[in-house]
């Protein structure tokens, strides 16, 4: 899930390198003393690593945030809190305001009519839904076309964790109890009598090539777990070589004078664990792998965006398998394959999340606790893990995934909002409300709380992207420099 908590990524990500500089040699760990631990899954990735050795970062991550029983969104909160809004650790824009939900309903249904595929069945897609308030906002503002609403079929949630699937049900089903079914779970809507079904991945939804398929996935693709990479020089055993520590890079290898400066090599950046940390220190760390891994030799080599970077000592880069699947599942739903084509291309997904319009993300990974910036190495399962998204690569597994899907953005949430109407319907909310100036003030700060254009605002750091079936450039949608027609 992405989180509005926004500061320089790599303070936090190397913040366990300079805590462990402070530290007085009175107040680390002694080995004759028993071992405190964390949480319980600090010591079970603590052991692990121990006997096996450092692990990809990637393994790190998604042990922390869904690991069965200690995961960060596979485990209940205490005290009534969850995950999500001002009693959890973040905040989303569809907790924020209901106008962000309404918009991305307004968005399928203006795809739905330009696309003019009136007569095919629809099934709707959300990719990670939190508590499930973005998709009962879009329900509530798709009820309200009722040629659209009555073509829909289905209903799917793409969710791992059994508490929030819970929280979902709760929300879109009322009192409709849940029931287990051959590819995961399902109840029924309170808007429409459209069942809804909860599967653990998107593959597990099955095809429906005569289907239109809107797909959407907000705050998603920042929680999926990333490798991390460096461009070092690699010497001959000849030579006699030197590591130095950079703070901003981990360790570079830093060469000696009669370098070979075309000896470069990818090398994985690892987790290790701290051996004597500090009560004020992770028991985690981030490394430099010695030598190549499989990850090193095949990850940066599929992209020329990687290739080219390479060239440059000390560069660091961030990649996310897991996002380019995501991405080729949206596109082929969309637009078929090569190897499996759809008759008729149809359908759309909107993709808002974080990270850099153009440029490859390199030390993003963060970790918020109780709506502050914290180490991601530390308190493992109790930390929420979420990294910068890279949209250009997204796109490249898109296009490359279905020849009949063309990609628009990333544009900034703000444009985008704003081009749907956000104004206009906050100004309409406003309205409504009378005499009634507490809710006049929360509608007035929350819209543009969701548009702000600051350094770190909402409406900068937030990006929206579009898959839609191709038209041969002949159209543009909404939001993307189309025009809204209704």
């Amino acid at each position: 899930m992405g989180r509005y908590i926004l500061s320089k990524a790599r303070d936090v990500f190397f913040s366990s390198v300079k805590h462990r500089n402070k530290c007085s040699i009175l107040c680390r760990w002694s080995s004759t003393q028993p071992r405190q631990w964390s949480t319980p899954l600090a010591k079970q990735l603590f052991e692990a690593i121990s006997t096996t050795g450092p692990i990809p970062l990637a393994t790190f991550i998604r042990m922390c945030l869904t690991a069965d029983r200690d995961g960060y969104y596979m485990s209940n909160k205490s005290n009534g809190q969850d995950q999500f809004g001002i009693k959890g650790d973040f905040i989303t824009s569809p907790e924020i305001s209901q106008i962000f939900g309404e918009l991305i309903g307004i968005w399928f249904v203006a795809e739905w009519i330009a696309q003019n595929k009136l007569d095919k069945r629809i099934e709707l897609i959300e990719i990670g839904p939190g508590r499930g308030t973005l998709m009962d906002d879009i329900l509530r503002t798709i009820r309200n076309f009722k040629q659209m609403s009555s073509s829909i079929d289905n209903i799917y949630l793409v969710e791992t964790s059994p508490s929030l699937r819970n929280s979902q049900r709760e929300v879109l089903c009322g009192d409709v109890p849940m029931e287990n079914i051959s590819n995961g779970y399902r109840s029924m809507s309170k808007y429409m009598h459209v069942p809804i079904t909860w599967v653990d991945n998107i593959r597990f939804i099955p095809p429906a090539n005569e289907k239109t398929s809107f797909i959407v996935a907000h705050e998603f693709f920042d929680a999926l777990p990333i490798h991390a990479f460096q461009s070092v020089e690699i010497f001959d055993s000849s030579e006699n070589t030197t590591k130095e520590h950079y703070p901003e890079n981990q360790f570079l290898y830093k060469a000696p004078l009669g370098r070979n400066s075309d000896k470069i090599q990818w090398r994985e950046m690892v987790v290790s664990t701290v051996k004597e940390p500090s009560k004020d220190t992770s028991e985690f760390q981030l490394t430099l792998s010695k030598n190549s891994t499989p990850h090193s030799l095949y990850l940066p080599e599929i992209s020329t965006r990687y290739r080219k970077l390479k060239k440059t000592p000390g560069s660091v880069i961030e990649i996310s398998p897991e996002s380019h699947v995501y991405a080729q599942e949206f596109a082929r739903r969309i637009g078929g394959s090569s190897s499996a084509p759809k008759p008729f291309p149809s359908g759309a997904a909107i993709i808002i999340d974080y990270g850099p319009l153009n440029t490859i993300p390199s030390n993003s990974l963060r970790g918020i606790r109780d709506h502050k910036r914290v180490s991601p190495f530390s308190f493992a399962g109790l930390v929420d893990l979420s990294a910068d998204v890279d949209f250009f690569a997204l796109a490249e597994a898109a296009l490359a995934a279905s020849p009949e899907v063309e990609v628009y953005g990333p544009v900034e949430q703000a444009s985008f909002l704003m081009n749907m109407g956000i104004k206009e319907r906050a100004e309409m909310l406003i309205s409504k409300a009378g005499d009634n100036f507490e809710k006049k003030r929360r509608v007035e700060s929350s819209w543009k709380r969701l548009i702000d254009r600051g350094v770190s605002g909402m409406g900068k750091v937030y990006k929206a992207m579009a898959i839609v079936p191709s038209s041969r450039n002949t159209r543009r949608p909404v939001g993307f420099g189309g025009n809204l027609s209704l």
